[in-house]
């Protein structure tokens, strides 16, 4: 899986920002923000069908993190679509800072996670 897949908004050999939603050959990408996988839908925009399974070796994926996140930002009392975000709510900054990660992902066989690096 690691061979097919794209980190949102990645920078190519020149140092360029891409868009793998931009590229068909894009199979799996990854939003670290929500920390979800998901396969690209070729709409012109960035929807992706979020999925639980690596698509080749059946590994368990780590449960996405969008609802957290949304329960996140309105906890700070901001509406995650009228309000300017804090920078680290824009990024996997607002959870890979946690003191415990592991607690979000007890369902998970380490061993066979399938991470972006």
């Amino acid at each position: 899986m690691r061979a097919q897949l794209e980190t949102e908004n990645c920078e190519n050999e020149n140092g360029q920002t891409e868009d793998p939603w931009d590229d068909p050959d894009v199979v799996v990408v990854y939003t670290p923000k929500f920390d979800e996988y998901g396969l690209p839908v070729r709409d012109g925009g960035t929807s992706m069908v979020v999925i639980g399974y690596c698509p080749w070796c059946g590994a368990r994926l780590p449960q996405s993190r969008r609802d957290a996140w949304f329960d996140a930002v309105e906890g700070l009392g901001l509406d995650p679509w009228e309000d300017e975000l804090p920078q680290e709510y824009r990024t996997d900054a607002w959870w890979n800072a946690d003191p415990a990660p592991a607690q979000h992902r007890d369902h998970v066989e380490p061993e066979r996670v399938v991470t972006p690096s």
